[in-house]
């Protein structure tokens, strides 16, 4: 990370520890007011101690975003905090940074909790914790359900300074009295609106009868409904409550709906694979059965795909979020379990095969594009019979969302700099083609020579240069953009017929 020019409040030397870091390469894509929009306050103004500002650092952080700007410096002085943030923003270093300052390493006790809904998200907050405290010693845990409870006693026979997980599993850590929570000074709730729902609702109360009464809480989400609300008169002390949701949709995801009847849904999908730009997709469906189903027509439309659901077996889930978080496969078909705080900065397209039936699980769906303030795309199948349910959803998040045009511009959702490539190259094609056909003018005979590179052009297009504006038509597409796994076939009109097909990428064993 470039260093230079950058205000700092810490003394001589600051120069030197700072020289010595290894930041990831520095992220070059535009970002958007949603964490722009700061004071202008500084990590170093924040009185963190050093070996944690080298983990943020090294981390990739430049500056805090307002939701971090806003809440660290409250957190840091112990008071309870209730803050809702659009996804995306940068709530769990908002806690975890201010959770990490309060651990004394010397002490051999859980000093932080930080609790999340899911299981994928205990493992990425987890991942979180390690990597900005990887310089202060900090020992973190992460339990879930699914896993063996051996291991976990195990585990935390030895030092755990930060645990992390999910509420069932946690709670029945302390009620075997293996995991002691009577020391521990943090309380921290993601996604509290969910941990608040009434399927956890009582596992919280009854963890918060494990620890002191003095603990600092801490609430982050999204969306707090009316719940939220209690639970705030009841177990916190006048909290400090930050709301950054002047509008509830992230301003870089551009949202569109497609009306199509349900048999067209999968041929409407083939389409948007060869027409759009996908780094990497997210496509939701709403329930475990129609995850499979559509993985697996995925997988014979020659795309690669992963799929993960509930009902899976948890290594099994955990080797999927593991590989598309690497990159491993472009496309990854899955019920609601993936809507909440996972963040996967590849991710610039979002699918509702299936739209969701309640605001709030469409805010949350369409936020795993367009993360920290990056472009994104949302495109939504509407039926017949979810019409009154997009109705309502735009009206419920003051939104807008759009019938889909026949050209998406490619500004909305890529990188410039992708987007610059691919048009120098076709400026350069279009040159070569009028310099081709300027002899053809004297000559009334064709020539056959100028044919040649143009052919070439259209083979390349689909794979490697899509054009600058993506065309949405019903026809059946022609070639692969999206698939990057599969070996190129031949372009066919309507549904692929039985041919031999690559291995099916979301091959995971499901539990039945």
């Amino acid at each position: 990370m470039s260093q230079q020019a950058r205000p700092s409040s810490s003394t001589s030397g600051a120069g030197s520890w700072k020289a010595s870091l290894q930041p990831p390469p520095k992220d070059m894509r535009p970002q958007t007011e949603d964490v722009t929009a700061t004071k202008g306050m500084e990590f170093e103004d924040m009185h963190i101690r050093r070996e944690l500002l080298m983990g943020i650092f090294e981390a990739g952080f430049e500056r805090p975003s307002p939701i971090q700007e806003e809440a660290i410096p409250i957190a840091l002085t112990k008071r309870d905090v209730l803050a809702r943030a659009k996804n995306g923003t940068g709530k769990t270093a908002a806690f975890v940074i201010p959770s990490l300052q309060q651990i004394d390493i010397n002490k051999n006790k859980i000093q932080a909790l930080l609790l999340v809904p899911t299981r994928e998200l205990a493992l990425q907050t987890a991942q979180v914790c390690k990597i900005l405290g990887k310089h202060m010693g900090v020992q973190v845990m992460v339990t879930t359900g699914g896993t063996t409870l051996k291991d976990d006693i195990i585990r935390l026979s030895e030092t755990v300074h930060v645990l992390v997980g999910t509420p069932g599993r946690i709670l029945d850590l302390v009620g075997k009295n293996v995991a002691d929570l009577s020391e521990c000074p943090v309380f921290v709730m993601d996604e509290a609106d969910k941990l608040l729902s009434p399927e956890f609702s009582p596992v919280m109360e009854q963890l918060l009868s494990y620890m002191p009464k003095d603990r600092q809480v801490m609430l982050f989400s999204a969306t707090f409904p009316m719940i939220v609300k209690d639970f705030k008169d009841k177990h916190m002390n006048s909290p400090y409550e930050i709301n950054l949701m002047d509008e509830l949709t992230l301003r870089g995801v551009t949202q569109y709906y497609a009306y199509v009847e349900e048999k067209q849904k999968v041929h409407c999908l083939n389409t948007l694979f060869s027409k759009l730009q996908i780094n990497q997709s997210i496509i939701f469906c709403n329930s475990t059965n129609r995850v499979e189903l559509l993985a697996k027509k995925v997988t014979e439309l020659g795309y690669s795909c992963f799929y993960s659901h509930a009902k899976m077996l948890q290594s099994h889930r955990n080797r999927v979020f593991h590989d598309f978080r690497k990159g491993v496969c472009r496309n990854l078909v899955c019920s609601d379990l993936l809507t909440r705080g996972i963040d996967i900065q590849a991710v610039n397209v979002v699918i509702n095969f299936d739209f969701p039936k309640n605001s709030e699980t469409y805010l949350h769906r369409i936020g795993r594009s367009g993360r920290f303030g990056h472009l994104g795309l949302a495109i939504n199948l509407v039926t017949y019979e979810d019409r009154f349910n997009l109705y309502r959803i735009e009206q419920e998040l003051g939104t807008e969302i759009q019938p889909i045009p026949q050209q998406i511009d490619k500004g909305l959702y890529v990188a410039p700099g992708a987007i610059d490539d691919s048009e120098q190259q076709q400026q350069q094609q279009q040159q070569q083609q009028q310099k081709a056909k300027q002899p053809q003018q004297p000559q009334p005979q064709p020539q056959p020579a100028p044919a040649q590179p143009q052919t070439q052009q259209r083979q390349a297009t689909p794979g490697q240069s899509p054009a600058p504006q993506v065309v949405y038509q019903s026809a059946a597409p022609q070639g692969r953009a999206n698939g990057t796994h599969v070996p190129p076939q031949q372009a066919r009109a309507g549904y692929p017929q039985q041919q031999p097909q690559p291995a099916y990428r979301g091959g995971v064993p499901v539990a039945r």
